[in-house]
């Protein structure tokens, strides 16, 4: 697929808003659904305090957030904030889908912007315009934002400046009047969702082309007919393999999320060699999921970057 493809969308015959709406919600639930995914929630893994359920009702509690988020060009942290109170209004298994929210937002926004016109788009154009509207943010959407971190249950790198554990800091950011994307070009080194806003959200599209390719039937997906949960879980691999994830740096540290993405690595090599497709490497999927479901070793954040790469293939039209 080349990266120029244009996409037509598919929205029937209601509002576009709506549109792009359940595209975000579809992505929430395909993303929770897909198994086996290595150390996260999904149809048949649960933890103790968080359950598969949770982020069903988290998606679904959400939605008119991100129908509102389709038709909006500013209010960027409000929005967000808005989507995680939402998200912990419906269910009681804490922070869901925390750095999902932060990528699904600007890039529904630019949805709806490019989209208010036309019926097509390119990955590029829409990663674009989501680029642009994060780096046109302010003062209130960085307050905004981090007057919801306490209440998501979020937790955090310790950090000199700005800090969630400084009450003083919020007053500090309106003083030096501090944007929420000059927030996120502090936080992007040590944070993957940080460092999407500020290189392009290209993760995220490099994993929407994945996906698009995998429904597709293109070869790294092994035998024909494309099943879109093995679609996901090999991109979700692949994805992990090229990305520090650093949900499990701040709960670890940056050895045990190297580590695992090495070994994502591995397994997903096999198919790039021709050795294996997906049906001969799921007990290897299998193992690593029991093993790090087992040390509670979780890679939140290469699952929110898949959420942000479905929302943007069910955008392109990918149906199964």
């Amino acid at each position: 697929m080349s990266k120029t493809t244009t996409f037509t969308i598919k929205k029937g015959k209601y509002p576009l808003n709506s549109y792009i709406g359940r595209c975000a919600q579809l992505a929430m639930c395909l993303e929770v659904s897909a198994s086996p995914k290595p150390g996260n929630v999904d149809r048949h893994d649960d933890y103790e305090d968080t359950r598969y359920e949770h982020f069903l009702a988290s998606a679904i509690g959400m939605y008119p957030v991100m129908e509102e988020a389709a038709g909006r060009s500013n209010g960027t942290g409000l929005l967000i904030k808005n989507a995680v109170m939402e998200s912990i209004s419906w269910q009681k298994g804490g922070n869901t889908h925390f750095g999902a929210i932060i990528l699904l937002v600007p890039l529904a926004m630019a949805a709806g912007r490019i989209l208010k016109g036309k019926d097509t788009f390119t990955i590029p154009e829409l990663t674009e315009c989501a680029h642009d509207i994060v780096k046109n943010t302010d003062t209130t959407d960085a307050i905004d934002l981090y007057s919801c971190f306490d209440a998501a249950g979020v937790k955090v790198n310790p950090v000199e400046e700005f800090s969630l554990q400084d009450k003083q800091a919020i007053g500090e950011m309106k003083e030096k009047k501090v944007t929420l994307y000059e927030l996120m070009e502090i936080a992007k080194e040590y944070d993957l969702i940080a460092n999407e806003w500020i290189s392009g959200f290209n993760r995220c599209a490099a994993c929407a082309e994945n996906i698009v390719a995998g429904m597709n039937n293109e070869p790294f997906y092994g035998s024909p007919g494309a099943d879109i949960n093995d679609v996901v879980v090999c991109t979700f691999l692949k994805t992990l393999s090229e990305n520090e994830d650093t949900f499990i740096t701040t709960k670890f540290d940056r050895k045990t999320s190297l580590s695992v993405s090495s070994r994502a690595g591995s397994i997903i090599q096999k198919i790039y060699n021709n050795e294996a497709d997906f049906y001969n490497i799921r007990p290897l999927i299998l193992e690593m999921d029991r093993e790090l479901l087992e040390k509670r070793i979780n890679p939140g954040s290469t699952a929110d970057i898949m959420i942000a790469g479905i929302f943007i293939a069910l955008l392109a039209g990918v149906r199964y």
